[in-house]
């Protein structure tokens, strides 16, 4: 960063040196051992390990990780989806072209279903082990603006809760080596009098006397905590409980590759419980409500390399399922690297929760661009009492922010149902290093429980150019700044 001054002078240990406006003040209590201010000793058991410095030292792991996730193994055969009567033409219904295009590739071991330059309507498309959706540049999906298109219903996620809800648009249950690739385009049609007024919001659409999802996702949470088996979890016909645009659920080897994705229900990308997840080169653009960019949910090896991101919501946000059903299911979301891509609209940049109940762990993210003036935060990890799980291991390194609305970090012990639930939520280890905000209003906005502390945040060489509020934080043991600066003033470490 141009114009940067010299590295401060190391005070003395535990010293806070507060340097003006938007510098870091620590709000009592911030410093001291993890028994201090009632941890309780179980708690300080499960947090003993030291986190890993902010350097070179937990890249090796990303490395090993983006090395480690396995891409699909797709044969060398080629199916043009013409073939089995789909018509580029704007209007001609081709769902039954794509089920027997991608059916037929598959009976004869996998390949490439190709779609050619045109626009072509389809409902529901169900991809198969070993085939490729092949999207050519100048070729458009257009997915159907009839919700019972969507039908039957099929097993997937709401809002991290399990439940037979209307189709994905692009769905796979149980299969393995599955891609989307191309340089075409997935048009989800939806818009202010399709899906979108489903949200009761007056800017999508929705009017008074409309029908919302609100009831339907209340319903879900209640069915939940009350154990309900998910088979008897049936919405669809009759409920308003939007669908994801793409979800693989249970599958192997996935990888959604260069295709641009618009206008979408819901969730755009929302991977579920699936091992081995590359998003590359992906282009999420959809502005409508809850439209979040990329949401890995309960996955083992993800990377997200090189995609650009303007969102109706948060840009990615890492997911483990919610409340009741996330410790029914239990599965974590971890191994996960973000790299290389660039943020032009969302609420947050990078954000972990708040279905986090099953636990995140072990995310990377490098080298990335906030270019958007609407974004909130950078880092948010948002949990409460409700959630229970953890968050550990997080690390965010070289990465340029030009403004944002909140924090450059905010943990966030007090989304939603907020504390006083029960299940206190563990998270650990968050680490920055090399990042650089040109505004913001908040630096760091990191508040805990009394009786739940966050463990361990390092910064280490990053600048906050204009900060108009000095950060707060709040029950948050082992914080630490290392060549740290606010406004251009250095910031005392806190050892």
């Amino acid at each position: 960063m141009k114009g940067r001054p010299g590295r401060p002078s190391r005070p003395s240990r535990r010293s806070i040196l507060k340097t003006g406006p938007g510098a870091l003040l620590a709000t009592s209590p911030v410093v001291g051992g993890l028994l201090a201010y009632g941890v309780p000793p179980a708690r300080a058991a499960t947090g003993a390990r030291a986190g890993a410095a902010t350097g070179g030292a937990p890249w090796p792991e990303a490395d090993r990780i983006v090395r480690e996730t396995r891409r699909p193994r797709i044969p060398h055969r080629t199916v043009d989806v013409r073939r089995f009567g789909a018509v580029g033409d704007g209007t001609t219904d081709c769902t039954r072209a794509f089920r027997d295009a991608i059916d037929a590739c598959a009976a004869h071991g996998g390949g490439h279903v190709v779609v050619p330059p045109g626009r072509y309507p389809t409902g529901p498309i169900r991809l198969r082990s070993r085939v490729d959706l092949h999207v050519q540049q100048g070729a458009t999906i257009a997915f159907s603006t009839d919700p019972a298109a969507y039908l039957p219903a099929v097993l997937t996620r709401d809002g991290g809760i399990e439940c037979m809800n209307f189709s994905p648009f692009l769905y796979a249950y149980g299969q393995h080596d599955i891609s989307v690739t191309g340089g075409g385009t997935l048009d989800g049609q939806a818009d202010n009098a399709h899906w979108w007024p489903w949200s009761g919001k007056a800017a999508f659409g929705w009017e008074p006397g409309d029908p919302t999802g609100d009831a339907d996702g209340a319903l879900l949470a209640d069915m939940a905590e009350r154990g309900v088996p998910v088979q008897e979890r049936v919405f669809g016909q009759g409920h308003y409980l939007r669908p994801q645009f793409f979800q693989p659920y249970r599958c192997q080897n996935v990888l959604i590759s260069g295709v641009t994705l618009t206008n979408t229900p819901n969730w755009q990308m929302n991977p579920v419980l699936c091992t081995n997840v590359t998003v590359q080169g992906v282009t999420a653009h959809s502005l409508g409500p809850n439209n979040d960019g990329c949401d890995p949910e309960s996955c083992d090896h993800v990377v997200i390399d090189g995609c650009t991101f303007t969102t109706g919501d948060d840009c990615i946000a890492v997911k483990a399922g919610k409340n009741a059903d996330g410790r029914r299911v239990d599965v974590p979301c971890q191994d996960i690297v973000i790299q290389d891509c660039t943020f032009t609209t969302g609420h947050g940049g990078v954000t972990i929760g708040s279905e986090m109940t099953g636990g995140v762990r072990r995310l990377y993210a490098r080298d990335l661009r906030m270019e958007s003036i609407d974004l909130n935060d950078c880092l948010r990890l948002k949990t409460n009492s409700a959630r229970g799980g953890f968050i550990e291991d997080v690390y965010l390194r070289d990465t340029e922010v030009q403004h944002l609305n909140n924090a450059a970090v905010e943990i966030d012990f007090s989304y939603g149902e907020g504390p006083g639930h029960g299940f206190n939520p563990l998270v650990r280890d968050i680490h920055l290093a090399r990042v650089s905000v040109a505004q913001t209003h908040y630096p760091i906005l990191a508040k805990g429980y009394t009786d739940d502390h966050i463990t361990r945040l390092t910064l280490d060489d990053c600048r906050f150019d204009t900060a108009t509020a000095d950060s707060v934080i709040q029950y948050v043991d082992e914080v630490s700044f290392h060549d740290v600066y606010v406004n251009g003033a250095p910031v005392t470490p806190l050892r």
